[in-house]
């Protein structure tokens, strides 16, 4: 099946599962929760502290400031350009 035939959220756990397919000690991810349901933020959170504990570094590009602070060490606010 063609992947533009998936829902948005189907195409949105593809884009994490080619993330973390290559066993990659840094992974970035721009807005993973975009377009997941509550079950599948709630998986992808799980997900993600298991591979923060795998000693992996995930960087985490979100809007979601509340869902990041339940999940990250350290947060960095990007404002007009300036960090």
């Amino acid at each position: 099946k063609p992947v533009s035939d998936y829902s948005l959220g189907m195409i949105q756990r593809l884009g994490i599962a080619q993330a973390i397919m290559e066993d990659q000690q840094l992974i970035v991810l721009d807005e993973p929760t975009n377009a997941l349901d509550r079950d599948g933020i709630a998986f992808l959170t799980k997900l993600l502290k298991e591979l923060r504990n795998q000693g992996k570094l995930v960087l985490i590009a979100s809007h979601d400031l509340l869902w990041l602070q339940t999940l990250v060490d350290q947060t960095f606010e990007l404002t007009n350009g300036q960090l």
